[in-house]
Formats: C-alpha cells, structure tokens, sequence
C-alpha cells in the first residue's frame, strides 16, 4: 500500500499563494466550483456559531479552533478537517494578519460517491465497530494538496474546469478514502451503521426543524430505541436531538433577521417558536445578545 507523505512546507506555502491568488482580500470566497469554497482573514475573529457539512476543510496559513459540544480542536497549516455529518459548531481564526493572513478551504463532498467508492473497495464489516468520528483533524497527505492547488489552479482556466474539476474532486474524494480519515468515511458509508442512520436523521432535522419533535418517533426513523438513540447522536453530533433542534431554529432565525430584515417577532415564529420571550431569552442564552441587538451588532461588523 501507498505510503501518507506529509506535506512539504513549500508545497503547503504554493497552496497559500493559490488560495491568495483568488481571494485577494479578507472574506469568504464562492467559486465556479460549487464544491469549494476559499476563505481569507487578516485579523483573528470571533467565535461564530455555524454549520458544518460533510466536507475537508484546510488551513494553508494562519490557525483556526472549532468547538464541538465541549471539544475543543485547533488545526494549522498543513493539517485538514473532516466532517462526516452536518454538525453545529463554534469556530474562528486565531492567528492571522494583515501581513500573514488567515488562507483556507472548504471543499464539500459527494456522499452517494462516498458510499459507492466505500462498497466498490469491499468494505471490511469491521470498520463498523471501529471508533468513529463526526469530526477529524489529521495530517494533509502531500497527494491532496497537490490535487488542491491543481483544484485552484483550474479557477484561472475557465474553459477546462467543467471537465476536468469533476475528475480532480473525485481524486481527492479517492485517496481520502485511502488516507488518515478513511475509517471515519468508511463507517460513514457502512449500510445500517448507526452513525448512517444519526446521518439520516441529522439531515430531516435539518429540512424539518419547525416541527414538534417526538423522541420517540426520531429513534424509529433512526431504527432505534430511544435511549440508544440519544446516545449515539450525543456522541456523534455533541448535543441532544432537542438541542440540535434549538440551535437549527435559532441559527435560522439570526439568518432571516441578518438578510432579510425580517424582526424577531416575525423570525422566532417562522423558525417555530410559539412564545416570543421563549426565543428571546433562547437566543440571547446561544448568541450572547438579545435578537435585535445581536443582528444590529452583525450588521454593523
């Protein structure tokens, strides 16, 4: 088998000048790839409640926390991040500059190429014991960061990207398959692994979180009992079903608010909250701010 290089500092820094290349200056960048996604940051920032999908994230300079339940993991250059599910999680930057900013990416992954290269490798059943992960930092392989900057470099040839992105998204998707974060890809990938059936789970919640949520329903659709349930989504998400419902409905909420200048009356009862002082003191609790405070705040930043 294949030996994992680690990744040379000089091959990390040509990653930092392709993610620069693009992002010019401090933001989120969405690309004509769909799947990537560059981010740049000259000064450190506060810790943000978000989501995170299935998907690697790299940084190529500069450090960043995420903050999962009460995990705390930081990564750096030349290390990646792997969510396997959809997961509500606090993260920022914690070194940059404007001299040395914050350069990183995210690149979201296929789940049905996930499982059918899972099975075209013949899975081994064990893997489905095997500890698993929602969320992984290892060591970039010098492969993928190679795939990365090639990745990259197709955003300056705008004729070849639609044909050849697609091939380097699978490389990628191939040799992490292969790589440090395989047993977490493979378990997630597992038929009837109870970390696929929480992935289920996690992504009707996301489609039907203003509904009244019964436990025992959820553990049925998760094939289940309900206190089986409970514990393997606590150890896989970080949180309680009912929590990861709260933090879907005021997330949302603080979104309608921030692009839609919709008020926090109207917000909390489109995200499902019935009581308004509920949502107040709820979101005030998570977001550190009362609703209308908090998104004049936002705006502002």
């Amino acid at each position: 088998m294949r030996s994992h290089l680690p990744p040379l500092p000089s091959s990390i820094a040509a990653l930092a000048q392709a993610i620069s290349g693009v992002a010019h200056t401090d933001g989120d960048y969405t690309t004509a790839i769909p799947a990537l996604s560059l981010h740049r940051r000259n000064a450190p920032t506060k810790p943000l409640h978000c989501i995170y999908t299935l998907g690697l994230g790299v940084v190529a300079q500069g450090t960043k926390q995420v903050m999962q339940g009460e995990e705390v993991m930081d990564y750096a250059p030349g290390q990646s991040m792997l969510t396997t599910i959809d997961l509500l999680v606090v993260s920022h930057v914690t070194r940059a500059s404007i001299r040395e900013p914050f350069l990183g990416l995210m690149l979201t992954l296929e789940s049905r190429q996930i499982v059918q290269m899972a099975s075209e490798m013949e899975l081994p059943h064990r893997l489905r014991d095997s500890a698993f992960r929602s969320i992984s930092i290892e060591t970039l392989d010098q492969s993928i960061v190679d795939a990365l900057i090639r990745l990259i470099g197709l955003l300056h040839e705008p004729a070849l990207l639609p044909r050849l992105a697609p091939l380097i998204q699978e490389e990628i998707t191939t040799r992490l398959m292969t790589g440090p974060h395989s047993p977490h890809l493979h378990h997630l990938a597992a038929n009837g692994s109870p970390s696929q059936h929480i992935a289920k789970t996690v992504a009707w919640l996301k489609q039907n979180f203003t509904q009244t949520l019964q436990m025992d329903d959820l553990a049925a659709r998760a094939h289940m009992s309900p206190s089986t349930f409970r514990q393997h989504f606590r150890a896989i998400t970080g949180t309680s079903p009912l929590q990861y419902q709260k933090q879907l409905r005021l997330q949302e909420a603080r979104q309608l608010m921030l692009n839609q200048n919709i008020d926090a009356g109207n917000a909390g009862s489109l995200v499902g909250y019935e009581s308004p002082s509920q949502f107040s003191r709820e979101y005030s609790r998570l977001f550190g701010a009362p609703p209308q405070q908090d998104a004049r705040r936002l705006r502002l930043s």
